[in-house]
Order: C-alpha cells, then structure tokens, then sequence
C-alpha cells in the first residue's frame, strides 16, 4: 500500500524497524524537517537503506539539497525523487536557473537515479505562457522520468494558477491543456527513453508538439474538458493514441518513411515498461533487429534509417531472473 505519513525524529528508527513485518511496498516522505535538512536527510536514508531496502521511497525535496553525497545514498535503495521547477520574481521579472537544475539533473543521469520535476505557472509575478513553455522544454531536455503540475490537481490542496498583467485566462487554460497533454503522452506514456529522438525529425519543440497534442485530444474527445483521465488509461491505450498522432506528425512533416522505424522503437519500449510495471508478457512484431532498437544509435532516427538493415521478426517480451528480457519466437 502507498502510505503519507509524518514523524518526527525521535519516531524515525522505531517506524522504519516495522515497514518489513507491515509489508509496506511503498513510501512518501513528507516530514519537511527531515527533507529540508540535508544531515537529516542523510540519516533517514541511512536508516532507510537499513530496515526498508525493498520499500519504493518517494522523496518530495528541493534540488537545493540535492548534493553528491544525497544523491550517493539515493542510488542505494529504491526511490524516486520529486523536484519542484521553481522561478523566482525579481522586479517583476520572473527568473529561473537553468545551469543550477542543468547540474542536479546531470548528476541524477550519472547516478541512474529515476527523477520527475514537478512545474507549476501562473503563480510568480512575470511569469507567462511563453516562459512556462520554455520551462517545459528545458524540463524534458533533462530526461526526467515524468513531469507532474500541481495546477491539473483539483484537490483543492495546490494553490491555483491566477491572472495576471502577464498570464491572461486565455494563457491559464492553454497551459493546462499543455500540461494535459505532456502529462498523457510524455508521463503516463511512458516516453522518457525515446521521446527526444522521435521528435528530432519532426523539428518541433517539445511544448510546441504538446501543444499539438492538445489539439489532437480535443478533437479525438480524450483533452482536459472532455473529463477523460489518462490515469485511469491503461499503458496500451496511450501507446495507441502516441503512435496514431505521430504517424498523423510523421506524414504532416513528409518524413512518413521513417514512421515504421519509429512503431518499433515505441512498441518495443512499451513491451518493456508494461513487462516491467505490471509483469506483462507479449509478442512484439518488428521490422528492425531489436537489439539494435534499443542501442545508442536508434536515437538519431534518420541516421539508423538510412544504414540499419530491415530484419522482420517477432520478440517475446517477458520477466527474467534478472529484469526485463527478450527473446525471437
């Protein structure tokens, strides 16, 4: 079960002693005493790693705590970390650190910690669409493993975006529905390990395309206003909307002959997260040797187009002693 709790420091040692006999398979720190302070931090990892190394830890924190030796103790359970994108206003200007969440995020990538940002707009003074744009792009330019916003909550917790002299209505409920978007097709679709490549060809800015997207669920009655919740879609759903909108792309930007390489790549990829999150076995069938699918080079699409050999096959998907495996059948 998902348990929230909070405890204070005198309680930590003996709470964490009884995750193992609760069974409890996952957790949320939301003790700010203990995620504000990085020796606190430290400790609570330590004991974490201890008495609950099979627990999944989510760990709500601000990148500024976020150092090596954080980050160390991180990559030796099971967590994964949810870091605020933050801005600040200055004048009236709104501000934001791109080499200081550059830093973070490539120590994060080297440690092979699994991160989501969470990105908020409409709430600092000089914010506006078009930097709440730029915030995504830069966001997804980092790999993290989802983006969640705070303002598609509705459970009246989260402050809500407001109008200002720089964020009109009209930009609130265009952001929204980026951030719909984005949260359907980048997050639960699962796309962080292909996302970038397969939209090089496209020549489109990840906001810019989501924003397309946006339009695409309007159209297909699955957007923010149609009341369709993409967390209650299974993977396979979204796998079927991803491929549909970027043959649709694919074909708007005459690059339609490299669609099939880019079917595989998707399908192949959400095999393995669906083998992975929920232990689904399954035959996929490609055009493209898989090993070469899944290696460095398929990230430049036009490039493993024009030199890879076409190889039609079908690979079974499945659960190893060691991860996730395949096989040709």
């Amino acid at each position: 079960m998902d348990k929230i709790v909070k405890f204070n420091s005198s309680q930590l040692e003996s709470s964490l002693k009884d995750f193992k006999k609760d069974q409890i398979k996952e957790f949320t720190l939301q003790d700010q005493t203990i995620l504000s302070a990085r020796g606190k931090l430290l400790r609570f990892l330590s004991l974490f790693e201890q008495y609950a190394p099979e627990t999944l830890l989510t760990l709500p924190v601000d990148a500024s705590v976020l150092d090596m030796d954080v980050c160390k103790a991180c990559s030796k359970i099971f967590c994964t970390l949810e870091i605020p994108l933050n801005g600040v206003s200055r004048n009236g200007a709104f501000l934001f650190d791109k080499k200081f969440y550059s830093k973070r995020a490539n120590m994060l990538n080297t440690l092979g910690l699994i991160f989501g940002f969470d990105i908020e707009f409409a709430l600092t003074a000089g914010d506006s669409v078009r930097l709440f744009m730029e915030r995504l792009d830069f966001a997804l330019s980092l790999y993290p493993n989802h983006i969640d916003f705070p303002a598609l909550e509705s459970d009246g917790v989260k402050i809500q975006p407001k109008v200002s002299a720089t964020y009109s209505a009209v930009d609130i409920q265009r952001s929204k529905e980026i951030a719909f978007a984005c949260s359907t097709f980048y997050s639960a679709g699962r796309a962080v390990t292909w996302f970038l490549a397969v939209l090089a060809p496209l020549k489109l800015s990840p906001s810019r395309f989501f924003a397309d997207f946006a339009e695409w669920q309007r159209t297909n009655n699955c957007s923010i206003k149609s009341g369709w919740n993409y967390q209650e879609a299974s993977h396979q759903e979204i796998e079927k909307m991803q491929l549909e909108f970027l043959q649709f792309k694919y074909e708007e930007k005459n690059k339609a002959q490299l669609f099939e390489l880019v079917s595989n790549i998707v399908r192949l990829n959400g095999a393995m997260a669906r083998c992975y999150g929920e232990g689904e076995e399954s035959v996929v069938e490609l055009n493209y040797n898989p090993d070469e699918l899944l290696s460095y080079s398929a990230m430049n699409i036009q490039s493993f187009f024009e030199n890879a050999f076409m190889e039609n096959s079908h690979v079974k998907v499945f659960m190893g002693p060691d991860g996730v495996e395949y096989h040709y059948c």
